[in-house]
């Protein structure tokens, strides 16, 4: 009896171990199950989407676009500088420097006032970038795609400048690359403004088709004045996007000790085109300072007319405009 009653005891007890063991296994494999099953967390610096507000809307676009469509060359200038492949361009009037863009991997996607829009609908582009000259098409261009307007504030130039630039940056995870670039151009701009206020007054004109438009501060050509330091011979000339139209008399009695020259026709072409050259240097401008003292400048226009407001047409306007410090 007594060894009946002890083997009773001895079962119960290993009955209650073998249960207690049990249940901590499984409360062991419940703690595993949920932490398995957590959503993991996103990192911080790479958020899934960029929301982006411009003068037209807002627009929510992945992070890294893999297809983008460019109708504006300073932005297209801006992603070659970067790296950033673009999936479709209008392919006439491209600045020479980006001529590349001209080969038949990239969509010749229409031009910068017309887009071809059954090409582009065809494509699905993720992003659809745009200036001013293709600012009509937008509300059809962002029922494509999200479309953000990129064009450059002439009344701040600078600041409207950087922050493109870095909006950019932050939508391709290029931040350091751009914050780069934009310090770089920074410090060109303060060095040449700094010579560029003892140098003289200077005036900015556009040639086209045989007749000259003047631009001051404020202006699509702005910059020289308001960035790079040149006093303006005139600064009372409208800023309109077309410049104020003038004479050959206006030049002289305004008599600039530094003449910038953007030719038009040389990029665009039309009616009654002619080189700038001819355009200007006639009798009555040979009698201003900047004549006289060999100081007229002829800016290229596919940076000063086609893509400015890029990285690389940034540097390069700069570089143009310090050859009248030398």
């Amino acid at each position: 009896m007594k060894k009946s009653f002890v083997t009773i005891i001895l079962t119960l007890v290993l009955a209650v171990i073998v249960s207690a063991c049990g249940s901590n296994n499984a409360n062991n494999s419940s703690g595993a199950t949920n932490a398995s099953t957590e959503a993991p967390t996103e990192s911080p610096t790479a958020p899934a989407e960029v929301t982006i507000t411009h003068s037209l809307g807002t627009a929510t676009v992945k992070s890294n676009p893999a297809k983008v469509a460019v109708f504006d060359y300073g932005v297209l200038d801006t992603l070659d500088k970067l790296g950033i492949e673009v999936a479709a361009v209008p392919q006439d009037n491209l600045p020479s420097y980006l001529e590349k863009y001209k080969d038949s991997k990239y969509e010749n996607a229409g031009t910068l006032f017309e887009p071809d829009f059954e090409k582009l609908s065809a494509l699905g582009p993720d992003v659809i970038f745009i200036g001013g000259r293709t600012s009509e098409a937008y509300e059809e261009l962002n029922k494509i795609a999200p479309t953000i307007l990129v064009s450059v504030d002439y009344a701040s130039y600078a600041q409207s400048f950087e922050s493109n630039m870095k909006m950019i940056g932050q939508l391709f995870g290029k931040d350091a690359e751009v914050a780069a670039e934009i310090s770089a151009i920074q410090t060109a701009s303060a060095d040449l403004s700094a010579k560029a206020a003892n140098a003289g007054k200077a005036l900015i004109l556009l040639t086209t088709g045989g007749k000259i438009s003047a631009y001051g501060p404020g202006s699509r050509f702005g910059i020289i004045h308001d960035v790079l330091g040149f006093v303006p011979a005139d600064a009372a000339i409208k800023s309109d996007t077309h410049g104020q139209s003038v004479s050959n008399e206006y030049v002289l009695e305004t008599n600039p000790d530094i003449l910038f020259i953007v030719d038009r026709d040389s990029v665009a072409g039309g009616e009654g085109t002619q080189p700038a050259k001819q355009v200007i240097e006639n009798d009555l401008i040979k009698n201003t300072n900047a004549y006289k003292n060999n100081k007229i400048f002829y800016l290229s226009p596919g940076y000063w007319y086609l893509s400015g407001g890029g990285l690389i047409s940034a540097k390069e306007m700069i570089n143009e405009a310090a050859k009248a410090v030398e």
